[in-house]
């Protein structure tokens, strides 16, 4: 019966991804209106920020993320929307916005079955996100938001396909064949529905290889820095369940960092994760 429902689920899936609208529950609406207005070259401040006050949650993450410690050494606080996007810039209102629509995903009521998986889920995010930021900083030496953005929405895929399990009670006490689809299907599921949504090709590649085992000698390109990010997040935060899956071989991590490299970058990363909380108010 599991699998049956399994492969309607997939089945449900490919039908929306195909079509013309996507099926999203309707808090993520404002997101991805945020997602198309900053894909227009001639978005301004003004048009972003009236888009944004539509959505009263949005708009009070963005006005904490421009007052904190990170975005104000100064301590000059900010109270409106426009000056608020104008302090933190485009990319961290595209970040906010996935952030925001992911946090309302959770905590809506059909996802109380998945409560526990979706904390770790949300944890083992954040950590990935930090350490995007980190390593494209300290080796790729390519775009920090971009790099957190990446690893904000990599694993988007297995958020959407609990949305879809939710309404399917059987499968939801079936926790392997559950576990069995969120793991084997997340990397697909998420690069489709990043495309749909006009994700940056360089995003898109990064999110469907992000649990791809391949041999890196040197962090230099996004899918990189995804991978890698991924790989010591597993270490300490997977939202993984041993007792139905194998986890994530992190094994190739020796060959990138020694102990003391390692250790530093974590703990850049764990500053980068409160920061990030804070700022959200996670």
């Amino acid at each position: 019966m599991s699998n049956a429902i399994t492969f309607k689920i997939l089945e449900d899936i490919a039908r929306d991804l195909s079509g013309d609208e996507i099926s999203f529950p309707t808090f993520l609406d404002i997101t991805f209106q945020v997602r198309t207005a900053l894909k227009d070259p001639n978005l301004n401040v003004e048009q972003l920020a009236k888009l944004v006050g539509a959505e009263p949650l949005m708009s009070a993450k963005i006005i904490r993320m421009a007052n904190s410690v990170m975005m104000n050494p100064s301590g000059r606080e900010v109270a409106d929307v426009k000056t608020a996007i104008v302090r933190v810039g485009m990319e961290a209102v595209r970040t906010i916005s996935f952030a925001v629509a992911m946090d309302q995903l959770l905590k809506s009521k059909h996802m109380v079955p998945f409560e526990s998986l979706s904390r770790k889920l949300w944890e083992h995010t954040a950590h990935v996100a930090a350490l995007c930021r980190v390593l494209a900083r300290k080796l790729a030496r390519i775009n920090g938001d971009e790099a957190m953005f990446a690893g904000l929405v990599h694993d988007l895929g297995v958020f959407y396909l609990m949305s879809r399990a939710a309404n399917f009670p059987e499968l939801i006490e079936d926790r392997p064949e559950l576990y069995a689809l969120l793991v084997d299907w997340h990397e697909n599921i998420g690069h489709a529905l990043l495309s749909a949504l006009g994700s940056p090709e360089q995003v898109l590649k990064a999110v469907q290889e992000h649990e791809t085992d391949r041999e890196i000698l040197e962090v230099k390109t996004l899918s990189d820095v995804l991978y890698v990010a991924n790989k010591i997040a597993n270490l300490t935060a997977s939202w993984r369940d041993p007792e139905f899956d194998a986890g994530v071989d992190t094994s190739m991590l020796a060959n990138l960092f020694d102990d003391g490299a390692l250790e530093e970058i974590v703990k850049e990363s764990e500053e980068e994760v409160l920061s990030l909380k804070t700022a959200l108010g996670a």
